[in-house]
């Protein structure tokens, strides 16, 4: 912290506001898979969230956005659970610390697994955020025409991810992390593709919603990494956003990652961090 910056505080109003985004954002990759798949899945509300099932091995199949309209009765519950043992998948839910606490109780108490942990991070933008790209690197949108070459790009990046900090507690197939960004696409995140001296080197994605901005994952080919890609890439949706009339932008990280020091040096704050539970089918 400096003179010059108040780190960003998060009261549970501003936790509801960014976990209803999230919640926006599965609910509308999953109907976009569902639409692929014939109607097969579903979406399902959830004492103000959401309880998704996009397709097999999915990042989308989750419940999200618990904690800030009341608990789930067992009613809803036993119905959830039914629903994910048809498709023979584990609920697995993200609960936010400032959730109300009687919720993981409730979930331990029916079985639920602590599996792991991931930080949300925040920046207020009110100011007028600076555009940095080191030289060499441009940062521009990245339209339809290219999206196949995008996609392997960051697939490529995910499957060679960085080992510092806490590894994310589920990796996906290639293949499903495709259908997963092509969902993403559906459900409103914009793309952004990063060229070092002309070559595709990285790309991210980012999404609007209710005035949060969603930074909604980076990628770096692994021959291009440690040059300011992650950097530029990050400010140039921070600038983005505040153009859009945004005035809090969002990240999520695992903890202790590279993204998260990444993050931090451009003025992100750690707000909470979401438990993610599990229960078998």
């Amino acid at each position: 912290m400096t003179a010059e910056r108040t780190p960003l505080f998060c009261d549970t109003a501003l936790a509801e506001r960014i976990e209803r985004a999230e919640t926006q954002l599965v609910a509308d990759a999953a109907r976009a898979a569902h639409r692929r798949n014939d109607g097969r899945g579903f979406a399902l509300p959830l004492a103000g969230g959401v309880a998704c099932f996009a397709e097999p091995g999915s990042p989308f199949n989750k419940v999200a956005g618990l904690g800030f309209a009341g608990i789930p009765d067992a009613a809803a519950l036993d119905e959830i659970e039914r629903a994910f043992a048809a498709y023979d998948t584990p609920v697995q839910v993200e609960l936010p610390h400032l959730a109300d606490p009687a919720i993981g109780a409730l979930l331990t108490d029916r079985g639920y697994r602590l599996e792991s942990f991931e930080n949300v991070l925040g920046r207020a933008l009110h100011d007028d955020p600076e555009r940095v790209a080191p030289p060499g690197i441009e940062i521009r949108p990245s339209g339809d025409e290219e999206f196949d070459a995008w996609l392997d790009l960051a697939a490529d990046a995910v499957a060679h991810p960085d080992s510092q900090g806490v590894p994310w507690h589920e990796e996906f197939p290639r293949n499903i992390y495709i259908r997963a960004e092509r969902d993403g696409a559906a459900a409103g995140v914009v793309r952004y593709a990063a060229l070092r001296d002309g070559v595709l080197a990285g790309g991210a994605g980012l999404r609007i919603a209710d005035g949060v901005a969603q930074f909604a994952g980076a990628a770096t080919a692994p021959a291009h990494r440690r040059h300011g890609i992650q950097a530029a890439l990050l400010s140039a949706r921070l600038v983005d956003a505040a153009r859009a009339g945004c005035d809090v932008a969002v990240i999520v990280t695992q903890p202790a990652s590279k993204s998260q020091q990444n993050a931090q040096r451009r003025g992100f704050d750690l707000l909470y961090t979401r438990a993610v539970l599990s229960k078998q089918p």
